[in-house]
């Protein structure tokens, strides 16, 4: 039967010019608090890191590939620790708005690469073609209402502030070249007073809060059960040219909902 429904859905969108619009899921918390291992981790659950990039149902994309060019000033202060990467202008919110518009026309989009090293955007993209199911992470995914407001699910990860230093700094340590004093310093000048004011603010706006992270695979089951049960029908669609006032099923705000109430 979920077989016949989905050809049925799929005739409809083609003889009445509906966009399959994907389900956008934001998934913010602090620096290093596991949202990408949170991400991949549904990913795994739900089989999709093993399919072809061009076939996959459910695609991941980070906040990080969208840092503004930086100027020569501020580069030359970057390269110091002396820019704040934490800080909601340090991101290019305007190309953020077009990427996730062109996703939600089901539209093939190209995503900038940013080299951490150089503090600049590589010559090159990241192809990301149409998904079911689009998570997007990054710490400050939920501070600008004009792109929070374009996520039908809304999830927060939540580490404690001692893990998530110590994860930071053998992260950039390990993967980007920095040395100790340089990303301790940073870490108390820019990036704990950021998340104390623009980031750790927006857990209210979460449907579902993740304590510990990756480790917390109760909570992950419950959203890739959701995840599922939009893969197998119950997806949001919209005529062409409807892009506005979207809003989330009835028995998916149920679901998310009930997902939220324990935490």
């Amino acid at each position: 039967m979920a077989g016949d429904t989905e050809t049925h859905l799929s005739d409809y969108a083609e003889n009445n010019n509906v966009i399959r619009q994907p389900f956008l899921i934001g998934v913010s918390g602090g620096t290093a608090s596991g949202k990408s291992s949170v991400c991949e981790k549904i990913m795994e659950l739900l089989g999709q890191n093993e399919i072809d990039h061009h076939q996959r149902q459910v695609a991941i994309l980070s906040q990080d590939s969208f840092y503004r060019e930086l100027t020569p000033e501020q580069k030359a202060k970057a390269l110091k620790g002396q820019f704040n990467f934490d800080h909601p202008d340090a991101f290019d919110n305007e190309l953020v708005m077009k990427t996730l518009w062109q996703i939600m026309q089901g539209k093939t989009v190209q995503i900038p690469v940013y080299d951490f090293f150089t503090h600049s955007r590589k010559d090159e993209f990241v192809t990301v073609y149409p998904a079911d199911v689009v998570l997007f992470e990054g710490i400050l995914m939920f501070y600008s209402q004009e792109i929070r407001d374009l996520f039908q699910m809304k999830l927060f990860v939540d580490t404690d502030a001692d893990t998530r230093l110590s994860r930071r700094v053998l992260r950039d340590i390990g993967e980007r070249g920095r040395d100790l004093e340089q990303v301790l310093t940073q870490y108390i000048t820019f990036v704990k007073p950021a998340f104390e004011e623009f980031c750790l603010p927006t857990k209210k706006y979460a449907d579902v809060i993740i304590p510990r992270g990756a480790d917390n695979l109760v909570a992950i089951n419950l959203i890739v059960q959701h995840i599922q049960d939009i893969l197998n029908g119950g997806l949001t669609k919209r005529h062409s040219g409807c892009m506005n006032g979207h809003s989330t099923p009835a028995r998916q705000r149920r679901t998310s909902e009930s997902s939220s109430r324990p935490h």
